[in-house]
């Protein structure tokens, strides 16, 4: 079996340093997670870790599973199931966060609970009919570009009442949240206004009552 050269372990495992690495990642994310929900006035319960695994391992995920993360998502639909097949032992949640293209449906829906990118009704139609022939539901994130970035995917915060209004209409469907992927800058007051825009809309939401 072919070995790492630097580490002298056999492809794809882990050593004891980095699975410690890992194992000690995740308690200061989660530690810094708790801080701030304390600065914020919220409970540490209200916030769920995701790890965002693209490009990641099946071994070394694993490590962060048995260390107690439970959320785990890809981006990368052609990861979902080689990882699922590979984790199918441990109890853990999947979702995606990519973005789905029409054509990637049936690869990706039977190992995901939850879409987090769901952004046109196109897509939203294809995947009610597919899980409405299975007798399926997932639950979906709506994503919204609050940042109105060119490069980036997600409804224009204009047409997410008349998006909601329509996908309510679809009962495969579960709308659980909003998403959107603030401003990349290291100024975090400048990447403010674009996650603040997601609250209002979200706040918005619930009144209407969609």
């Amino acid at each position: 079996m072919p070995e790492d050269q630097a580490s002298g372990a056999p492809t794809g495992a882990v050593t004891e340093q980095v699975a410690g690495e890992i194992r000690s990642n995740l308690a200061s994310v989660n530690e810094r997670i708790e801080a701030a929900c304390l600065a914020a006035g919220r409970t540490p319960d209200e916030v769920r870790l995701l790890l965002a695994t693209k490009t990641v391992e099946p071994a070394r995920v694993r490590i962060a599973i048995e260390a107690g993360a439970d959320l785990v998502a890809e981006n990368r639909v052609q990861e979902v199931r080689p990882k699922y097949e590979a984790l199918s032992d441990l109890d853990y949640e999947r979702h995606f966060i990519g973005h789905l293209q029409s054509n990637k449906i049936n690869a990706l829906v039977p190992y995901v609970s939850c879409i987090q990118s769901l952004d046109r009704l196109s897509l939203a139609r294809k995947l009610q009919n597919r899980l409405e022939r299975e007798g399926e539901m997932r639950e979906v994130l709506i994503q919204v570009n609050t940042s109105r970035e060119d490069s980036k995917f997600g409804l224009d915060p204009d047409a997410l009442e008349d998006f909601l209004t329509e996908v309510a209409q679809m009962d495969a469907l579960r709308v659980r949240g909003l998403m959107t992927i603030g401003l990349f800058t290291e100024d975090l007051e400048l990447a403010r206004p674009s996650l603040r825009r997601l609250r209002e809309l979200r706040d918005r939401v619930r009144e209407l009552d969609i």
